[in-house]
């Protein structure tokens, strides 16, 4: 196909400008090839690595191999159970309080806001012009409206 060129004059402004605008889109022949070998050494450094790994999991495989295979029917002994189902029915009893203490909070800074802002509960269903288009609770915190801990509050109760 043959190419078709016209020339015309251009200011010399605008041709640097755009001279400017496509070098700052596109990258130059020098930067390319660098960007290829800085790419090539990183597959080479993974490479090595893959094969160190390689190598330690065959290492593993053949000790695990080598040791005393453990009993089929193992069984936990009561007490390690108990002290097992402790821990679990700990963490989630911190885990649940945690929440509570959490939606507390929110539901406190909420109530800060409204007094803050000169509004009662009865009123802080109804926005001022100023607040509209904010979440109730947030306006002139400096808090974005739909944090984590305003989502929570909603399953506050």
């Amino acid at each position: 196909m043959a190419r078709l060129a016209k020339r015309a004059l251009v200011p010399a402004r605008l041709r640097s400008a755009v001279r400017g605008w496509f070098d700052s889109r596109y990258i130059s022949l020098a930067e390319h090839r660098q960007d290829i070998k800085d790419a090539l050494w990183e597959v080479q450094v993974l490479r090595r690595e893959v094969t160190t790994l390689r190598a330690e999991v065959e290492r593993l495989q053949a000790r695990a191999a080598k040791a005393p295979a453990a009993p089929a029917g193992r069984t936990v002994d009561e007490a390690r159970a108990r002290r097992w189902d402790d821990a679990h029915r700990l963490a989630t009893e911190t885990a649940s309080a945690m929440e509570r203490v959490l939606q507390n909070e929110v539901l406190l800074w909420q109530a800060v806001d409204r007094a803050a802002a000169g509004r009662t509960p009865e009123t802080a269903g109804t926005a001022r012009p100023a607040e509209e288009g904010r979440t109730p609770g947030t306006a002139g915190t400096g808090r974005a409206a739909g944090t984590a801990l305003d989502r929570s509050a909603g399953s506050a109760g």
